[in-house]
């Protein structure tokens, strides 16, 4: 790891000095057209909770973050972050290992993945065990300070991207989970049988009623579900986890 004398704007590194950045000289014009790039990718909507006992690690990553675009909201435990409200945006977590109230680690592993966005550890010292431990529970990275910035905005770009994967997919769940709702008992038995492959006598068989009238029970479900199509039907239908009884082709499940 380079001193810091040795640091220049594409190597920047994270220490717990009481400092602003500091650069050996001005940064080239590529290096401008660089930290340019990442301001403009850096949505403003985009927010990173850094939750560190130590206010110049705080005031170091504040600085770096806002350099480059990103929205931060400085804490010093846990228990802040806990009782703050949280804005419904794209988010992650710069947490530190060690913390007064909670080890992040020990947060980690009470936390909800739905009510938090996802976490980069950051500590101190080198600790294998803990670094795995923390990769397998989810954590995006694990960095030991001091660390070069690049890093920590890759993992920042990364933690985000996660984050807004992950609220796209929960609202997709909920529209869908709202348009099934609105399906008739009856309908609810349709589904299913419409996904499996049966052929609409067959289908109504099973139901004991008549090709015509499972016919518009599935017209119905296909318009109360804004299915285009059938295979459209059959891909929500697997996302909400339905289950399929009956089935055209014997050992055959939905995907």
């Amino acid at each position: 790891m380079a001193g810091e004398g040795e640091m220049n704007r594409d190597s920047r590194q994270l220490t717990g000095q009481p400092r602003r950045w500091k650069y050996d000289s001005e940064p080239t014009g590529s290096l401008r057209d660089v930290d340019e790039d990442l301001r403009q990718m850096a949505d403003a909507e985009e927010l990173v909770f850094i939750i560190d006992d130590d206010p110049n690690v705080r005031l170091s990553m504040e600085d770096l973050l806002s350099s480059v675009g990103y929205r931060s909201i400085s804490l010093g435990s846990v228990g802040e972050y806990l009782s703050r409200a949280k804005p419904d945006v794209p988010s992650c977590l710069l947490l530190d290992i060690d913390l007064p109230d909670i080890s992040g680690l020990e947060f980690q592993a009470q936390m909800d993945v739905d009510e938090h966005p996802p976490i980069i550890f950051v500590m101190g010292n080198g600790d294998i065990p803990s670094s795995v431990n923390a990769m397998k529970a989810g954590a995006v990275d694990f960095l030991t300070k001091p660390f070069a910035a690049d890093a920590l905005l890759a993992a920042i770009r990364s933690a985000v991207a996660l984050d807004r994967n992950r609220r796209q997919e929960r609202q997709e769940m909920a529209v869908l989970r709202t348009r099934y709702a609105q399906l008739t008992p009856r309908e609810k038995e349709v589904l299913p049988l419409v996904v499996s492959g049966l052929m609409n006598k067959q289908a109504a068989a099973e139901l004991g009623i008549t090709e015509i009238t499972f016919q518009v029970h599935r017209g119905k479900v296909m318009q109360k579900m804004s299915a285009a199509s059938l295979a459209d039907l059959v891909r929500m239908a697997a996302r909400l986890g339905i289950v399929i009884t009956h089935t055209r082709f014997p050992g055959a499940s939905i995907q």
